[in-house]
């Protein structure tokens, strides 16, 4: 199967607990590649490329996030692969 790259745009008590350096870690541990970072509206932006069955990995934990968040939603769309760069950083 292709890569596939998403968005996700994380809702709730998302910035503050450390949700972007543990979405690089989840994401790097399953070997995608993008960036995570926070939007002035206080949701965290994440965009991930890879393997669909490892996006669909990520996807799940998002909705977990670290101890401390408290998420609410999770939106995803389809997302153009030339933009994600060659590893998982937060911006």
């Amino acid at each position: 199967m292709s890569a596939r790259t998403i968005r996700y745009l994380v809702s709730g008590k998302v910035q503050g607990v450390f949700y972007r350096g543990s979405t690089a870690r989840q994401a790097r541990r399953l070997g995608l590649v993008g960036w995570a970072r926070n939007l002035p509206d206080g949701r965290v932006e994440v965009v991930a490329s890879g393997d669909p069955a490892r996006l669909a990995e990520l996807a799940e934990w998002l909705w977990e996030g670290p101890p401390s968040a408290v998420v609410r939603e999770v939106a995803a769309e389809e997302w153009p692969a030339e933009d994600v760069g060659n590893s998982f950083e937060i911006r």
